[in-house]
């Protein structure tokens, strides 16, 4: 079963990088040590970080975006190191996410967030409501959006 979610996941992923395809992938950080305000991740944290790095592997990913906390930025890191890309910070306050879609058009760009601002950006991206916060039990969701000309379309992977 896990070797076809992979596959699928693979597939997915890589449909971003043919074209004008522009493929937004949005995560949550991975789990933290604590509940402390800006806590580094756990074991199962980092664990889950070389994961993300596994994943994305074979996607030719231009940035990497993380807020600027220690859990999101331990999550992004072996993606972003894997990719030799320096880890972006942003405000999921300002972001500007139109400009975002423009400078990275036909280009796959990684977002790490938190379990309400990751949904959150992703109902911005799309212009609907459609994902709620994220459960503060649940880490393994990806969030896929691709935008091809003035088609637009996401989904969300649970479980990974």
């Amino acid at each position: 079963m896990r070797k076809i979610v992979y596959a699928l996941v693979f597939m997915v992923l890589t449909l971003g990088a043919f074209g004008q395809t522009t493929t937004i992938y949005l995560i949550r950080h991975a789990e933290k040590v604590d509940n402390s305000k800006n806590p580094d991740l756990s074991k199962a944290g980092l664990e889950r970080a070389e994961h993300w790095k596994t994943i994305l592997a074979q996607v030719p990913l231009k940035a990497v975006y993380s807020t600027d906390f220690l859990r999101t930025v331990q999550t992004a890191t072996p993606t972003a190191t894997s990719k030799n890309l320096q880890i972006i910070k942003y405000d999921p306050k300002t972001i500007d996410l139109e400009q975002l879609k423009k400078d990275y058009k036909g280009q796959a760009i990684l977002i790490v967030g938190h379990s309400n601002t990751t949904p959150d950006l992703a109902n911005k991206i799309i212009n609907q409501k459609v994902y709620a916060p994220i459960d503060d039990t649940v880490f393994g969701n990806l969030y896929i959006i691709t935008i091809s000309g003035n088609e637009l379309s996401h989904q969300l992977l649970q479980g990974l």
